[in-house]
């Protein structure tokens, strides 16, 4: 049997299964991109620009998404900021503005 089973043609993978599923992916993907506000990338880009006026980032330092939780609205900004060396780096080339005073603020 075993000569006979190598000549018998393989089935052949579940290639249209798998593209089933990648289609489904793609396309909750791109609804969800879809649902999301048309003044998102605008707004990062604001952000990003108020931003930059303090601290020397790039727009791949910024991530800006928008979430539904529970019936509320969160939008969630993650930025990496720069190593303390990288910061007073770049305060020392910008010399004719002044430095901002930090604070922190809790918002509720």
């Amino acid at each position: 049997m075993g000569i006979l089973s190598f000549f018998r043609s393989k089935p052949a993978p579940a290639t249209a299964s798998l593209a089933k599923e990648r289609l489904q992916v793609l396309i909750a993907h791109e609804r969800t991109d879809r649902d999301g506000p048309d003044y998102l990338p605008m707004l990062k880009q604001d952000i990003l620009d108020v931003i930059k006026k303090y601290v020397a980032v790039g727009e791949d330092q910024v991530s800006v998404q928008l979430d539904t939780q529970e019936n509320c609205d969160v939008l969630e900004l993650n930025i990496t900021l720069p190593e303390d060396e990288e910061l007073a780096a770049s305060n020392k080339k910008s010399d004719d503005k002044p430095t901002p005073k930090h604070r922190r603020s809790k918002v509720t």
